[in-house]
């Protein structure tokens, strides 16, 4: 095993599918059987999920809605999704927790560090949910914050349909190339659109290796685990980049 710990990132949109909204139960199932299977290579293993195939904070507040409100429902759609990973993962066997930090004592344990690491040691999977729970933060802060939190080896950023982090838009232009190796600093001075800045700079900051990588590839999952997925690698640290 490459690595011992992971957290594994996955956008909101990837559970809703081909609908776009919503909860796909197949692909709900394929990414749980996915997980599963990446863990039964022994890596400790944590998820953060995005809520956007819900809601994003960010167009309640373009529509006129108070920004720290409509986050706030953004982070309950990440507690939905949460549950129905929680719910498809059990149904394959694995043993679980969902943490929120927002207190829902009735569907949830609430977000402890400390609690978080143990179920981890004991071979649990667990999803935490609610963002960080203060508005204005992103998910992809919260893959980065609670990554720092539990020293995972490194952040697995599941795409959908997409390799690795580009030049450009390779949809929108043929001359766009895949970076096989980033660092941070490469990413903050090319502006590359992977995390937010926020994220990328707490990831620097606590050397938190990044992975991006097609989700939709099967068995990729697994592969990331382990250190030979086919994607780009983002250090802190200078190590042969293309580019």
């Amino acid at each position: 095993m490459t690595y011992r710990r992971v957290l594994l990132k996955i956008s909101g949109e990837a559970l809703s599918g081909s609908q776009g909204f919503g909860l796909e139960a197949e692909m709900v199932n394929n990414i749980a059987r996915q997980i599963s299977e990446a863990k039964k290579t022994g890596v400790e293993m944590a998820v953060v999920c995005g809520g956007g195939n819900w809601y994003r904070g960010a167009t309640g507040a373009q529509l006129g809605m108070e920004r720290a409100q409509a986050d706030y429902m953004g982070m309950l759609a990440t507690i939905m999704n949460g549950l129905a990973l929680q719910n498809a993962l059990e149904a394959l066997g694995e043993e679980t927790r969902v943490m929120t930090a927002i207190s829902m004592n009735e569907v949830a344990e609430p977000y402890i560090r400390r609690r978080a690491v143990r179920h981890l040691e004991k071979g649990r999977i667990v999803i935490f949910s609610a963002g960080t729970g203060n508005p204005y933060f992103t998910t992809d802060t919260t893959a980065a914050l609670r990554a720092a939190e539990i020293n995972a080896d490194v952040i697995l950023m599941a795409k959908n349909g997409v390799d690795g982090v580009y030049s450009a838009d390779p949809k929108l232009d043929k001359a766009a190339f895949k970076f096989d190796k980033l660092t941070y600093f490469d990413v903050l001075n090319k502006d590359l659109k992977i995390m937010d800045q926020t994220a990328i700079t707490l990831c620097k900051d606590n050397d938190i290796k990044l992975c991006v990588f097609n989700m939709q590839e099967e068995g990729n999952i697994k592969k990331a685990c382990e250190g030979n997925v086919e994607g780009t690698i983002i250090y802190r640290k200078k190590e042969n980049n293309n580019g």
